[in-house]
């Protein structure tokens, strides 16, 4: 890894883009052979990654924001009376290279990065944030566009109607209405806000690749499955550490660990070096980052005229206020803990009948619960894994898709891709016509962040009659297959596969006609619908044994296992909820803050679990230091978007559940109503259309076993 620079010296950066200090020159050459240059003359218009060098970014960045300029200028000058076609639409057009170059570069800095990629995007965040804040802060532009949107009479569709919503409150939510002085202050917090969650990604990337526990002596590997020393075994290789056994803090590589080890000193050890991660007081500790970063986003939101940051945020959200959303944490706040202490309290019954002396603690929660889950439903994660193999999860989510809405996936290898494990799919609809191409990325490695999501190469949009097709990525951190066994997926990964999959319908099946209002472009806490709506079918006992197929044999998974799935299936929800939870409030205090914060995150948090009551036993899913979400993200004040949307998923599926979950009436309409609308209509509207009533939150308190409270 580069030579890591301190706070103060990142500020420069910033400075230095304002112009404040003298900055040294840098030469940049302009190749003609740049490909960002013109469109991409690939199969698909993919981008042409074996011709795309660190160099080229920068020049294309610096032509795209001339290119742009440009195109504003045109607007601001054009002598006709402003209109949505001469101003809002053609804004809406413009940038296409900046957006060409960004759009490769910033999933790539995601999925396969490296030292030379990262201080690209370093040195290109404040740069962009300038941009940005010039076009947003252009009185002449603005007024413009404040014509179109004063005006009464315009006869425009829905879609254009929200276009024309969506760009005014873009301007008036970014300082359009505030005096000079204010706005030179809120391009200072915009540039210093742009490096800092750079930087506090960087940080985690760092310490999220470092090895967390080498083991020498095989008797450390107590109770551990044949397959996770096996991966072990090959991080230890990979690291430079031949004949010994690495753990890292990727899940894939940490939850077995804590899950089977039979070493509490070593779970310990393991739990406490992940619950700490860039939390040491070195160069990569994030603390300071971490109230920096909230301090100056409450500054910006009171600079904007809101109370608080989760106001600014929550204004364009389905849940609108701060209120609405601690309101549905606090209904299912007191059901999960409740149900939380009493797994802990069977826990710790659990270890007394065993004979152990110690109390029950945080990093016993995932062995203890997998030795109840066995007892009390004869259910063993090893068990199921083997019925869980990676190309047979991907061919069954893809036969979902297919049942549902008639799509087909052919893979292509004569598509440009930017890693050799990742494969490129021709996606059609039911009618052999193109939809999009679809790229997915498993496998875990050192240049990719952790976590699963989706990403876009190209948005869905319509230009001049012509349907420009989408280019969608999902990417995860799966464990690479070893030895004569292909690669298995955990249930959990399972899970992931098909929610980040529904991520990527909601791109592919995209219908709109500009691309800002396009596929997953929607409101934060409306996002994660179709992605969870996903995860139904995964566990359909009809779809499990379409997919779930064992490695070795070919047998379809048992009726017996899929009974016992369904048994256990509200299992240790308690646990899960309680630790989502606390994170989606620690959140939420985070940027309710309306002065500067000290850069202590472990007190801050504890004056948050203090509140809520958090039992010791549970720590939050995730802790200040690493809470890449919300400081490096997009969903700072916006976490608890996964239960919101939980709200929603649960009581859509309802609809499925009772005609059939493969009924074509109903797919029909969740295809047209919810997944090609994207951002073009309000999110409520769309539900209700699909639903015909309001959300309930009976159905999620049901699915997860929670009892009846704060149903209706």
């Amino acid at each position: 890894m580069m030579t890591r620079a301190v706070l103060p010296a990142l500020l420069a950066v910033v400075l230095c883009s304002l112009g404040s200090i003298a900055c040294a020159p840098r030469v940049e050459t302009e190749t003609v052979d740049n490909p960002f240059f013109s469109e991409f003359e690939t199969p698909f218009g993919a981008p042409p990654f074996e011709s795309i060098r660190e160099e080229h970014y920068l020049p294309a960045f610096d032509r795209g924001v001339e290119e742009q300029q440009a195109e504003i200028d045109a607007i601001v000058t054009n002598p006709g009376a402003p209109t949505f076609a001469n101003t809002i639409e053609a804004l809406e057009r413009s940038g296409a290279m900046l957006t060409r170059m960004r759009s490769v570069l910033f999933p790539l800095n995601s999925a396969n990065t490296n030292d030379e990629m990262q201080a690209i995007v370093k040195e290109m965040q404040p740069k962009f944030s300038q941009h940005r804040d010039d076009m947003l802060l252009n009185e002449e532009l603005f007024t413009r566009v404040k014509v179109v949107y004063e005006e009464q009479d315009l006869d425009l569709t829905v879609e254009e109607s929200m276009l024309l919503e969506e760009t005014y409150q873009n301007f008036v939510r970014n300082g359009a209405n505030l005096d000079p002085e204010a706005k030179a202050e809120l391009r200072e917090l915009n540039q210093e806000l742009s490096v800092l969650t750079v930087l506090f990604g960087e940080n985690l990337l760092e310490e999220m690749n470092a090895a967390a526990l080498i083991l020498e002596d095989e008797a450390d590997l107590a109770g551990l499955p044949e397959g996770v020393r096996a991966a072990a075994a090959r991080n230890a290789t990979e690291q430079g550490h031949e004949g010994k056994w690495v753990f890292t803090l990727q899940r894939t590589s940490w939850t077995p660990f804590l899950t089977y080890s039979e070493r509490r000193d070593l779970r310990e050890e393991l739990y406490g070096a992940y619950t700490n991660l860039c939390n040491h007081g070195n160069e990569t500790d994030n603390k300071e980052l971490a109230a920096k970063i909230a301090t100056l986003r409450a500054r910006r939101a009171a600079l904007l005229g809101y109370p608080t940051h989760a106001h600014y945020v929550l204004e364009r959200n389905m849940a609108e206020t701060p209120n609405n959303v601690n309101d549905l944490l606090a209904k299912l706040w007191a059901p999960a803990l409740a149900r939380a202490k009493s797994e802990a309290a069977e826990a710790q019954q659990l270890i007394n009948d065993e004979g152990g002396d110690f109390d029950f603690a945080a990093w016993d929660w995932w062995y203890y619960a997998e030795k109840i889950r066995q007892r009390k439903y004869d259910l063993d994660a090893e068990t199921l894994k083997p019925y869980f193999v990676l190309d047979n999860v991907r061919a069954g989510v893809f036969d979902v898709a297919n049942q549902l809405f008639g799509l087909t996936f052919e893979r292509r290898t004569d598509v440009p891709v930017y890693h050799e494990d990742v494969e490129a799919y021709e996606v059609k609809d039911a009618d052999g016509t193109l939809l999009a191409l679809y790229y997915v990325d498993y496998f875990t490695r050192p240049s990719k962040r952790g976590g699963a999501w989706m990403n876009n190469f190209r948005e869905q949009s319509k230009e001049n009659g012509e349907q420009i097709r989408p280019i969608i990525s999902n990417v995860a951190n799966f464990t690479k297959p070893g030895g004569d066994q292909p690669a298995l997926l955990t249930l959990d990964e399972t899970r992931t596969l098909f929610h980040e999959f529904g991520h990527a319908l909601h791109g592919l099946l995209a219908d709109s006609t500009y691309e800002s209002l396009s596929g997953t472009n929607v409101r934060r806490d409306f996002v994660e619908l179709p992605s969870q709506m996903m995860e139904n079918w995964a566990m359909d006992p009809g779809v499990l044994k379409s997919y779930a197929k064992h490695f070795a044999t070919g047998e379809p998974i048992p009726d017996e296992l899929i009974e016992k799935l369904q048994a256990a299936d509200k299992f240790n929800q308690g646990f899960a909820t309680t630790e989502y939870l606390a994170a989606s409030i620690l959140d939420m205090d985070w940027h309710s803050i309306t002065g500067e914060v000290e850069p202590d995150s472990p007190e801050f948090e504890a004056a948050t679990v203090g509140r809520i009551g958090l039992i010791p036993e549970v720590v939050s899913r995730y802790r200040s230091t690493y809470f890449s979400h919300i400081f490096a993200g997009g969903y700072a004040a916006g976490y608890y978007s996964y239960i919101w949307a939980e709200v929603l998923d649960a009581d859509a599926f309802e609809a499925f559940k009772e005609k059939g979950i493969f009924d074509q009436e109903l797919a029909r309409s969740y295809r047209e109503n919810l997944l090609e609308r994207g951002g073009s209509e309000p999110p409520m509207v769309l539900y209700l259309r699909f639903r015909g009533a309001e959300p309930r939150i009976k159905p999620l308190l049901e699915r997860r076993g929670l009892g009846p409270e704060g149903t209706g």
